[in-house]
């Protein structure tokens, strides 16, 4: 507790004040936004009735989906603060250092990222909560006829780019030093979690990337023309951070990650690693010898009407999310044949547990993308209306609205995606726009959404090629 509040606490108990006066004081403390930094611990944070966490937007960490906030961490730490009946606030930060000194300032209580102990850190900051092993992965592209490199050796006179600050800079600054400071190091300040480093790699603009295997791994199930399989360093244990000042905030995570904590990881990395791929490309395989498409034609051709689509193009659309297994749960937590979130099902008034069957999940999918559609009655050319429909049944209306702003804004056609919309939708990765003022919702990796539209969109040209 900091002085200035210990000399209230004095002042209040000559007074013979109660001790709910004492708590009130607390109270407006710990909540006035004057955190002045560095004193505050769990005592300040519970009369409060809320914890900050700061952590890097990524698919490992922290982003929205269909208006939900996903991500690994996200959902410990709100695990967490609901542990100890308190009101999560998430703040994100563009790089490490960042994050660490919004740590230092006060402005949150915690670093909900994994960071790889060091000296300079253990001498600022108390590691705590649940062990998650990382390593450090080469990220190459897999091009036609080229080859892979299968030793860092091969590495000298290469371009190599990293997160600043990261384990995986220090664990590059290493190799580089062994090998003679051959490496030529490129550093991002911008991108903690290394995601875009690794949608460089896989669109050609960069060749090499540095990045942790866990992220660098799940992210080849959506960037199939990349590797991550050559690791840089042995597995390393990473945790949350703390201020020295805030002991009894680490003493409770990590007795949180003991019980909890650890199961949770568990469950989390396991959805990460071997959850079902929701990336398909192959779309020769998708119509049988009979000239049906899957087992549930019927009810696309029946629920079709009610939208004026195309039923093929709800077939691509299953097809896309679920592959047609009607009883998948993504990790993101869409369920079902169409991939429909709870809070979706909830607002057509239908139960989680029965998005497991096809008929229903079909017509809330139907349902919900009617609705969406709506947003977009000024685009007069369906098939453009169609892509914009499709993109917030990704992304969600509010992110698809924010690039129909900017595009607005910045000349395009609001109101068409290909070559307008669908730009923007992909710049909303760079803070130059997800901070812009026409944009409400913020961050979106909008590259997913992208080729989300145009492998639906594919899939559905073949079906109707191939078939009636």
């Amino acid at each position: 507790m900091s002085k200035t509040l210990l000399s209230l606490f004095a002042m209040m108990h000559r007074a013979g004040l109660r001790l709910w006066g004492l708590w009130f004081v607390i109270f407006l403390a710990a909540c006035s936004g004057k955190k002045g930094g560095v004193e505050i611990d769990l005592l300040e944070i519970e009369a409060c009735g809320r914890i900050t966490a700061v952590m890097p937007v990524g698919s490992a960490t922290y982003f929205t989906y269909r208006m939900e906030h996903k991500g690994d961490e996200y959902e410990m730490i709100r695990d967490f603060a609901s542990s100890r009946k308190l009101e999560l606030r998430v703040k994100v930060a563009e790089s490490i250092a960042q994050m660490e000194e919004m740590l230092r300032r006060g402005e949150a209580d915690l670093i909900a990222f994994p960071r790889v102990n060091n000296p300079r850190l253990d001498r600022e900051f108390i590691f705590c909560g649940t062990a998650i092993p990382v390593r450090s992965a080469l990220v190459q592209a897999v091009r036609s006829g080229g080859r892979l490199l299968t030793d860092v050796d091969e590495l000298l006179g290469m371009e190599v780019y990293v997160a600043e600050g990261s384990h995986c800079h220090e664990a590059l600054l290493e190799i580089n030093e062994g090998l003679g400071g051959g490496i030529i190091v490129k550093t991002t300040e911008q991108d903690a979690s290394a995601e875009s480093l690794i949608e460089k790699v896989y669109s050609g603009d960069i060749s090499f990337a540095i990045a942790d295997d866990r992220i660098a791994l799940m992210l080849e199930k959506y960037y199939r023309q990349i590797d991550a399989s050559l690791a840089l360093d042995s597995s390393r244990n990473s945790f949350w951070m703390v201020r020295k000042t805030s002991p009894l905030l680490a003493e409770a995570i990590n007795a949180w990650a003991s019980t909890r904590g650890e199961r949770a990881a568990y469950k989390l990395r396991n959805k990460q690693f071997y959850e079902l791929s929701r990336r398909a490309a192959n779309y020769g395989l998708h119509v049988s010898d009979s000239g049906s498409i899957s087992p549930y034609d019927s009810l696309f051709r029946k629920y079709s009407s009610h939208i004026g689509w195309d039923w093929r193009l709800l077939a691509s659309l299953s097809y896309q999310e679920s592959h047609f297994m009607a009883g998948i749960s993504a990790r993101s937590g869409a369920s079902g044949l169409m991939g429909i979130m709870p809070r979706t099902a909830e607002a057509f008034g239908v139960a989680r547990e029965d998005l497991f069957d096809p008929e229903t999940n079909i017509c809330v999918a139907v349902e919900a993308l009617r609705s969406f559609g709506r947003s977009f009655r000024r685009t007069s050319d369906a098939l453009q209306r169609m892509k914009l429909t499709l993109a917030a049944y990704n992304a969600g209306v509010g992110h698809v609205q924010d690039a129909c702003r900017l595009a607005g804004k910045y000349g395009k056609d609001s109101t068409m995606w290909d070559g307008n919309v669908a730009e923007y939708i992909l710049l909303k990765r760079n803070p130059e726009f997800y901070q812009d003022p026409a944009c409400k919702f913020g961050y979106l990796r909008g590259s997913e959404t992208f080729l989300y539209v145009k492998e639906v969109i594919e899939r559905y040209e073949y079906y109707c090629r191939t078939m009636d």
